[in-house]
This record gives C-alpha cells, sequence and structure tokens, in this order.
C-alpha cells in the first residue's frame, strides 16, 4: 500500500488524532489507540490523508446529520452522497484520494457508493475487526472500503481482515488469500420478485436493473425470481434492533469522562441530562429514545424480542435461497440520490432508503455496490451482489462478472 492515500470515516480511532464521530458530543476528543484495521493498512505503509464527514454516529441515510453540516453529491451539489459513510464515498469520487473507509450498519457504505458511482463492500461480519471503530450498533457494525475498481476493493479487505485478540466477534481464521479475478461459468442469480415490483423503485432504476438481467440471461446465466415476503419486514426488525444497541453503546457519553461537558450542569443530574441534550443531535436522541422504549421492561417482548425473531427468519431465509444459487441481486438503492433536505423531515422515509441494503446485515452476508451507470440527468446508480457468509472470494469474481456484462 506504499503511497496509497486513504481517507477515514470519523469514527475510526487513529491515535493522537481526533476523533468525533462528526458529533459535538465528541469536540476535542483525541483517540487514544488505533484500530486493528488501520494498524494493519499503516503497517503496509498506506497514508491517511485525513477524516470524512458522517452522519452522527453513522446515524442517517444522507450524510445532512453531522454535526459540521451536509456534505453534498459530486454529481449534483443540490443532492445528497447518501450516508452514514457520505463523506467517504465523495472523498473517492472527487478523487481526493485513491481509496477510503466507511463503516456499514444498514447499508451505509454500499448506498452512499451507488449514489456516487464507485464501488463500495460490507464484508462478512466479522471480516474486519470493530476494535476502534466507535460503535452504533455493535451487531450489525463493519468496516469496509470504498475504491474506484474491483481489484482496489480486494486489496483493502484483505490486508484489514483475519482474527484479532481485541474483538471476540471477529471471525477467528487468518486474513483472506488475495484474489485473482477468475473467468465464472454459468451461474445462478436469485433475483427478488418484492423488490424489483415494489412501488417505491424509481423507473429508470428498474429499467437499468431490468436490462441488466436481460443481458445476463442472454449469456446463458439463470436467473431465479425469489419470493422474499419479509422484504417490508426488513426496515422495521433493523430499527428496533439498532435502536435498542444505540442506547446501550451511547449510555458512555454522558459529560463526565471525556467529550463534551455542559457548562450550565450543576451537579450529577444536570451533567448527565444537560451534557446529552446539548451534545447530541435530534437524529441520535430520536434513536436513543426509541430504542430505550424498546428495551424498557413492559415492551422488550412486544418490540425487541420480536425483532429478534424475524432477523433470525430473515437469516434462514437468506441462507436457503443462497444454497440454490450463487448469489442474490438487487438494486442498491430505490431511486437514485435525493435532493437535500428532501427527507429529513419524514425519519420513516428516510429510514426506507435502506430498503434494499439491511438484509446483508441483519443476515450478516458479505455484499458489494457496483456501479451500473448513470439516469438521463446524470445521477449514478448502483447494482448490488450478495453471496454467502465469508464468500468474499466469490463475491468479487461475481462482481468482476457483472462489471463486463455492465460494460
Amino acid at each position: 500500500m506504499a503511497g496509497a492515500v486513504i481517507a477515514l470515516k470519523d469514527n475510526m480511532s487513529f491515535k493522537g488524532h481526533k476523533v468525533s464521530a462528526s458529533s459535538k458530543i465528541l469536540e476535542g476528543f483525541e483517540a487514544l489507540y488505533t484500530a486493528t484495521a488501520l494498524e494493519r493498512l499503516e503497517a503496509e505503509d498506506a497514508i491517511f490523508i485525513g477524516r470524512t464527514n458522517c452522519d452522527e454516529f453513522a446515524m442517517g441515510a444522507s450524510n445532512e446529520n453531522s454535526a459540521y453540516g451536509a456534505v453534498k453529491n459530486p454529481f449534483d451539489e443540490s443532492r445528497v452522497p447518501g450516508g452514514s459513510s457520505g463523506g467517504s464515498a465523495v472523498a473517492v469520487a472527487a478523487n481526493m484520494c485513491h481509496c477510503s473507509l466507511g463503516s456499514d450498519t444498514g447499508g451505509s457504505i454500499r448506498q452512499p457508493a451507488a449514489f456516487n458511482g464507485i464501488y463500495g463492500l460490507k464484508p462478512t461480519y466479522g471480516r474486519i475487526s470493530r476494535w476502534g471503530l466507535l460503535a452504533y450498533a455493535s451487531s450489525f457494525d463493519q468496516i469496509g472500503p470504498f475504491a474506484h475498481s474491483l481489484e482496489d476493493i480486494a486489496l483493502l479487505t484483505q490486508i484489514m481482515s483475519g482474527k484479532d485478540a481485541h474483538d471476540a466477534t471477529a471471525i477467528q481464521e487468518p486474513s483472506l488469500n488475495s484474489w485473482e479475478s477468475s473467468s465464472k461459468e454459468k451461474q445462478r442469480f436469485a433475483v427478488m420478485k418484492q423488490a424489483v415490483e415494489h412501488p417505491g423503485l424509481d423507473e429508470e432504476v428498474r429499467a437499468s436493473f431490468n436490462a441488466l438481467l436481460s443481458k445476463l440471461e442472454s449469456q446463458g446465466h439463470i436467473i431465479e425470481w425469489v419470493d422474499f415476503p419479509l422484504l417490508d419486514q426488513m426496515v422495521p426488525a433493523y430499527y428496533v434492533l439498532t435502536t435498542a444497541e444505540a442506547s446501550s453503546n451511547l449510555s458512555r457519553y454522558s459529560g463526565m469522562m471525556y467529550g463534551y461537558r455542559s457548562n450550565n450542569a450543576s451537579d450529577l443530574e444536570s451533567t448527565y441530562t444537560l451534557s446529552r441534550t446539548e451534545g447530541f443531535g435530534p437524529e441520535v436522541k430520536r434513536r436513543i429514545m426509541l430504542g430505550t422504549f424498546v428495551l424498557s421492561s413492559d415492551q422488550y417482548d412486544a418490540y425487541y424480542e420480536q425483532a429478534l425473531k424475524v432477523r433470525r427468519v430473515i437469516q434462514n431465509q437468506t441462507d436457503e435461497i443462497l444454497s440454490r444459487n450463487d448469489a442474490m441481486l438487487l438494486p442498491t438503492t430505490s431511486t437514485p440520490a435525493f435532493k437535500l433536505g428532501e427527507k429529513s423531515k419524514d425519519p420513516v422515509s428516510m429510514y426506507l432508503a435502506d430498503l434494499f441494503t439491511v438484509q446483508a446485515n441483519l443476515a450478516g452476508n458479505p455484499a458489494i455496490s457496483i456501479p451500473a451507470g448513470f439516469t438521463q440527468g446524470g445521477l449514478p446508480i448502483g447494482v448490488q451482489l450478495m453471496t454467502p457468509r465469508k464468500s468474499e472470494i466469490d463475491l468479487y469474481d461475481l462482481s468482476k462478472l457483472i462489471e463486463r456484462t455492465l460494460s
């Protein structure tokens, strides 16, 4: 990696450098250690050029929730870049760096990759250590790369992967093997009927996706249309579980040990209350309150426990589909990049921006967004591939096949 310039999402610890998760509550805080993923890149002589703006504590789908202000899409500055890793995606798309790192909790790498016309990978859960990543939802979060090419994505993931004594959820296997593209024979792709027929799917995105399916079939590949009735349940289950984990993870930001402390506080209770009230933004507060609600003793069974059951059913159904197909093929997003401010007053509408991406996080599978052309208005479109857990090498080969088909 000597000479490779890499930008870091502002939720990864790099010793001696500031890290804030784009939140006022960590204003001025310097990391005390370096994240494992960054240590491994640094050991290969990578150059970290700086931090990129993100949605506060990685909570958002538009990069408008940052204490530093919104990030703009380089293809149209009146539109969002996607989130929460929008700054990292823009840094690559605008050629400010060779590649960048983001974190993906429910699509936060793949969605901005699609909106910016680049590659973005969410590896298998545990493939890359989370040590040094500021937690949002620990059973979902995964570090991953943005780049202009599959080769760069594969190299970055190989270097960062591997077991880590600091992270018990990391896959206890050596790092990934290096990838050399191999020609794939006829492949089977599962396509979710409910996704392609969804009323919220933009017509240009639908037409582009159907054109890709036609090309694949003309090459002799098999398209299996699968029924996945839980599509509309995935986003609700995802937000119940992630907000519950967020309410626990973010309890540490209390104004007592580090970060922002209110100048108006006079005792212990007011220190907690005012520091968190003044330090957190509206979206983070909303998710903490939602998470606290679903974990409360009288709501736990009705919401959190039910969402865990839905997650297990989604995992099982995903495994069953992938047991007879090489990959699932989906649009990455239901629309191209939307206007700044268009969804900010409607949280539910914003949450549905993750409709096609949350499945990979709920199930723990690797998934990648591949550039798939542009709309008539010049906005990028992405297509998404998902393969079985721990099958990144196969995912790269299939991605290369899609890349060739699209070219």
